[in-house]
């Protein structure tokens, strides 16, 4: 966080510095787009193979296979989520939120990827649908689906305000993981990682650079669709901080459900292929 009065006075050539253009890290133009219209012919005749109800405050484990559709849905009243992907058949290979921030920017909507791990780096789903696109930035610079958050986590919690809470978003992601894996929360606990804030509305103050959030404009059939690009376990945590307007880790924010529908299409996208994982080569050049 920046001092609100630095001590060190600006050198005369300050206002110059500041305004130097800046230049994007990871520029993305070569980069193929998704064939949004493929994914979307794809939908014509889905079947759906599953629903999975996520209690509030708590988590729940579900699994979708490469070509298939899973969408993300309120279903009674506003309330964010947290989103964990892993590689169905390597926990070792997750969502990586911070190359996801760097490559497509704070907040996903239609058309972003969701990348793993190093050293796989490859896109393990692809958003497809968003009904809160419309929202686009607020005037505090807030937007919604965020990758800059971590989770709501019992450690910053007891750090922050010396007490012990149970329903935190890592917690409850840790027991889904564990219950799905048939291992304790503490070994489970160290797979779980930074998420994909569904539905929260957050951003960073213009004055201190502080994260904020602010009341979800999710609504009841609201939904974040994604395309799984390659066998998936993911975890969603109904936050402990209902629509996140007022606190999170609490039991006196008001919390709903929320709903996971996954969906076959009857063939997969035109053209589509599970993607490889990096050719980079693991020796770094040695």
């Amino acid at each position: 966080m920046k001092p609100s009065q630095p001590e060190t006075a600006a050198p005369a050539d300050a206002a110059g510095r500041r305004a130097v253009r800046p230049v994007v890290c990871y520029p993305v133009d070569t980069l193929p787009p998704p064939d949004l219209a493929a994914y979307r012919a794809a939908r014509e005749g889905w079947t759906q193979t599953g629903s999975v109800i996520v209690p509030p405050r708590e988590a729940r484990s579900f699994d979708v296979p490469a070509g298939h559709f899973f969408r993300i849905v309120s279903i009674e009243g506003p309330q964010v989520g947290d989103l964990n992907l892993w590689n169905a058949h390597d926990l070792g290979e997750r969502f990586f939120s911070g190359k996801t921030r760097a490559l497509h920017g704070t907040h996903l909507s239609t058309g972003d990827r969701l990348w793993s791990s190093l050293p796989h780096l490859r896109p393990m789903a692809t958003i497809t649908r968003d009904t809160l696109d419309w929202y686009g930035f607020d005037a505090w610079g807030g937007a919604v689906h965020d990758v800059i958050g971590t989770r709501c986590d019992p450690y910053t919690h007891r750090l922050l305000s010396g007490g012990d809470y149970h329903h935190c978003c890592h917690s409850n992601l840790s027991r889904a993981l564990a219950d799905r894996t048939g291992r304790t929360a503490a070994s489970a606990e160290g797979d779980v990682h930074d998420v994909l804030n569904v539905f929260m509305c957050t951003g960073f103050l213009r004055e201190t650079g502080q994260y904020f959030m602010k009341a979800s404009p999710v609504r009841p059939g609201d939904f974040l669709e994604f395309f799984a690009e390659i066998d998936l376990l993911g975890a969603l945590s109904a936050c402990p901080g209902g629509d996140c307007s007022s606190e999170h880790s609490s039991d006196t924010a008001r919390c709903h459900p929320l709903r996971v529908d996954i969906f076959r299409p009857p063939s997969p996208p035109a053209g589509w292929w599970p993607p490889a994982a990096s050719a980079y080569p693991r020796s770094h050049g040695r």
